[in-house]
């Protein structure tokens, strides 16, 4: 008689049966296992540099395809919004080539050039359809003249400049500051000039003094000269003083409310002249 084989299994067969009762195990057979068998795949299959070359030629390729489709080129620029001189400077500082494909077009960093014109306030870039590349812009308005030692200069109620002037002239319609750090105080300076409104015919600029303070310079060489704080305070009381006594239209060169608390006037020559006349004989005597 044949020897009856012993039911019971192996040690091997043993650990391999109690393994595949894991849970672990058999998510690694079904999930861990074809994954690395695929990795090994893509490991093997990368190791050779041509294949490698020719994968990377394959998707430039196919990306150049994609990018290039005409659905996806920018054909021209049009910038909106703005007036003939900043539309050529923006057209000047985006040198684009058309047609340019738009995955070429960095929006963000374009609307970085163009704000860096002194006339734009605020810009934005989109691509609308019919391949047309939009530049919406915010200009800055000139409010104020700013002429300094060399140059004439534009400024919005900022401070910030807009553009260069040629002469006074090409800008009447503007009130004028001038000296060193005025640019720093246009609010203020718009504050004064506005409170100079009633004789404003008679204004011709404020002088930012010392980068300290200002003076308001009006016609016939009057100078209203303003402490270093709360100016607008101060040029309020002289305007009062003027519509209650005419201050501003005597013979007067120079108002001094630099000590608000003891304001000073000197008059003109021709004033002091007249006085002497008036209350001094020739021999030295006072007259009554």
């Amino acid at each position: 008689m044949r020897p009856m084989k012993d039911p019971a299994p192996s040690r091997l067969a043993y650990r391999m049966n109690r393994l595949m009762l894991t849970p672990n195990f058999r998510r690694f057979l079904r999930y861990g296992l074809p994954v690395l068998i695929l990795a090994a795949g893509g490991l093997w299959w990368a190791s050779d540099e041509g294949r490698r070359q020719d994968a990377v030629d394959r998707f430039a390729e196919l990306r150049r395809q994609v990018e290039e489709r005409p659905e996806f080129m920018v054909r021209m620029m049009a910038v909106e919004s703005a007036s003939e001189g900043v539309a050529a400077e923006v057209r000047g500082v985006l040198p684009l080539d058309f047609p340019v494909s738009s995955f070429d077009l960095d929006l963000d960093e374009l609307r970085g050039w163009v704000e860096e014109i002194d006339a734009v306030k605020a810009a934005s870039l989109r691509i609308r359809q019919g391949g047309i590349l939009e530049v919406e812009i915010e200009e800055r308005r000139p409010v104020v003249v700013w002429r300094t030692d060399e140059t004439l200069e534009l400024l919005d109620e900022t401070g910030h400049r807009v553009a260069p002037l040629a002469a006074r002239t090409d800008r009447p319609d503007l009130p004028l500051i001038a000296g060193e750090g005025a640019d720093a105080h246009v609010t203020e300076a718009l504050s004064l000039i506005a409170l100079a409104d009633p004789v404003h015919e008679r204004l011709r600029g404020l002088l930012r003094v010392g980068e300290r303070r200002w003076d308001v310079v009006l016609d016939r060489d009057v100078s209203i000269m303003l402490p270093e704080t709360n100016a607008v305070g101060a040029l309020q009381k002289v305007m009062a003083l003027d519509q209650a006594q005419d201050l501003l239209a005597r013979d007067i060169s120079v108002v001094d409310f630099r000590n608000p608390k003891r304001p000073v006037i000197r008059l003109t020559p021709s004033a002091i002249e007249a006085i002497y006349d008036t209350y001094w004989e020739p021999s030295g005597e006072i007259t009554r």
